[in-house]
């Protein structure tokens, strides 16, 4: 594909020149530095938050790209994007313009048929992870350089709990979808984790008399939905499911993390674990969470969400009052003359 192709397609997708900073087509295009805009503001009133390093985050997502061994890092995101895929093929449509945010060369679009998604345009905060040979542009997911209504459906998989602005990062994905465009995403949440988290601080306590958070914050499920409901999106999906790795001990586990990307990157952490601390909590973990053959388990809570754009033609609840049936009435379905309670 040319790269006055991918040019193209990009403006179809309403992406403008001055927005783009990184094309990959069979090849890598950059633009010019007095070409690339101004960041966008954030759309929620939460933009004083800022919990996350993001130029960090790229750093870690840039690290392990460049890995000679990164794809033995790869099951978590392969799993999940395969069960994103599952929820896309559930939806009994084709979508001609699609857009992977933060999915850098996407685990999903792997698992689809192009009878599906037409046309796929990928995004990431790191621009390592985007070397692939499909239509990509480098972009934070908290700033997406698309004009809205513009694409049929967006996809996440495992990116959006890094977000500092995860309600205006909702809020962006809900406008450049079309009019009845779907959102099908993925994100670690809720307790993911928890045993290297408590591990951690645990021997850190004792040893050190104090503990820093060596695990991000996550989002509830319950969180999610009102977030999804507050950027706009209506019949929502939310559902958890919980994935359980074995490992052969928290070293192996945190070798994992970073070789994913995935290690911490919260602006109040300490840089440094000291080596006895660090001995400590592999103690800790074998001896409070060990399997017998001497396996530790690593807990991830995958949040999948799906939410739709509204638009007319889509069902709406009844009007409050309508109700022409009552719950109480349901003893009466299996009574053969409905007029005597069993």
């Amino acid at each position: 594909m040319s790269s006055r192709v991918c040019w193209k397609l990009l403006q179809e997708a309403g992406a403008p020149p001055t927005a783009l900073s990184w094309i990959c087509a069979s090849s890598c295009h950059r633009v010019p530095a007095c070409l690339r805009p101004e960041p966008r503001r954030r759309l929620s009133s939460s933009s004083s938050m800022n919990v996350f390093n993001r130029a960090m985050k790229r750093r870690q997502k840039d690290w392990a790209a460049s890995l000679q061994e990164r794809h033995q890092y790869d099951y978590l995101r392969e799993e999940v994007g395969a069960r994103v895929a599952d929820r896309v093929y559930d939806i009994a449509r084709t979508f001609p313009l699609a857009l992977d945010v933060g999915g850098g060369k996407s685990h999903i679009i792997e698992h689809l048929n192009a009878d599906v998604v037409q046309r796929l345009v990928l995004t990431d905060v790191s621009r390592q992870t985007l070397v692939v040979s499909t239509l990509s542009v480098q972009a934070d997911e908290e700033f997406l350089p698309f004009r809205e209504n513009s694409f049929d459906l967006v996809l996440s998989s495992l990116t959006l709990h890094w977000t500092n602005d995860l309600p205006g990062a909702l809020s962006q994905i809900c406008g450049v979808l079309k009019p009845d465009g779907v959102f099908i995403g993925a994100m670690v949440g809720g307790e993911t984790l928890y045993e290297l988290r408590c591990s951690l601080q645990l021997a850190e306590t004792e040893r050190e008399g104090g503990f820093s958070p060596r695990v991000s914050p996550y989002t509830s499920m319950s969180q999610l939905g009102n977030l999804l409901s507050r950027a706009g999106f209506s019949m929502l999906t939310v559902d958890v499911d919980e994935v359980q790795i074995h490992y052969p001990g928290m070293m192996e586990l945190m070798m994992d993390l970073q070789g994913m990307g995935e290690s911490n990157c919260a602006w109040n952490r300490r840089s440094m674990l000291h080596r006895d601390t660090m001995l400590a909590a592999a103690a800790v973990y074998k001896e409070m969470y060990g399997n017998e053959d001497g396996s530790v388990p690593a807990t991830f809570d995958i949040i999948y969400m799906i939410g739709w754009k509204p638009h007319e033609s889509q069902a709406k609840p009844a009007r409050r009052g309508s109700a022409t049936a009552s719950f109480g009435d349901l003893w009466k379905v299996d009574q053969p003359g409905g007029s005597q309670k069993p």
